[in-house]
């Protein structure tokens, strides 16, 4: 008897999300117990190119090479555009070349950041964060999270190493009532998850 397990590949912009979303969605993965799950090492893509014909088509085909993809999560930061408009037209797109894998696109309002700042109590002491630090009442109104949670550092956010150490750590209940970016993630995560549970082959 062999165990099928299948690989949900994410598309990222950054090299701090490369390492920060897979941190993320493996949190999720285990609170879950759905451990025959594998997160693949994230394609990225930049964030300007993407509006680009073609170019989200190409990382979409990228992720689908990788063994055992059986879903792919594009996650861009949405920064001055609507995330919801522009969620939906990328998802048209991506749609076009996955065909029978499962695909989803996420874009947190206005940064990944604010799902942090949405929940930056639980972050008191984590990499220099201010022991007084609070949530703003509509963290993803923030259009800068870098620069606020720069504002509760004692040095410079840096996103390469702060990033992924901020999204093992921050409170993800907390960050489901204040962002709803976040929301969309976390249950199109469900959705995928729940649509993959695994398969016995017999050899």
């Amino acid at each position: 008897m062999t165990l099928v397990t299948y690989s949900i590949v994410p598309i990222v912009e950054g090299f701090s999300e490369v390492e920060s979303v897979p941190v993320l969605m493996r949190r999720l993965r285990d609170n879950w117990g759905e451990y025959h799950l594998e997160i693949a090492k994230p394609v990225r893509v930049k964030r300007y190119r993407v509006i680009k014909k073609g170019e989200l088509e190409r990382r979409v085909q990228m992720a689908m090479t990788r063994p055992n993809c059986k879903a792919v999560m594009v996650i861009l930061d949405a920064d001055d555009d609507c995330p919801k408009d522009t969620a939906m037209e990328l998802l048209k797109r991506a749609k076009v070349i996955a065909q029978d894998t499962t695909v989803s696109v996420v874009l947190p309002k206005s940064e990944l950041e604010s799902w942090f700042v949405g929940s930056i109590e639980s972050l008191r002491g984590v990499r220099s964060i201010s022991a007084n630090a609070c949530s703003p009442n509509d963290p993803e109104t923030i259009r800068s999270a870098k620069e606020f949670l720069t504002s509760l550092m004692k040095r410079h956010y840096v996103e390469t190493i702060d990033q992924p150490a901020f999204a093992a750590k921050f409170d993800m209940t907390k960050a489901l009532e204040n962002c709803r970016s976040f929301r969309k993630f976390h249950d199109d995560f469900r959705r995928i998850v729940d649509s993959l549970s695994p398969k016995v082959e017999t050899t």
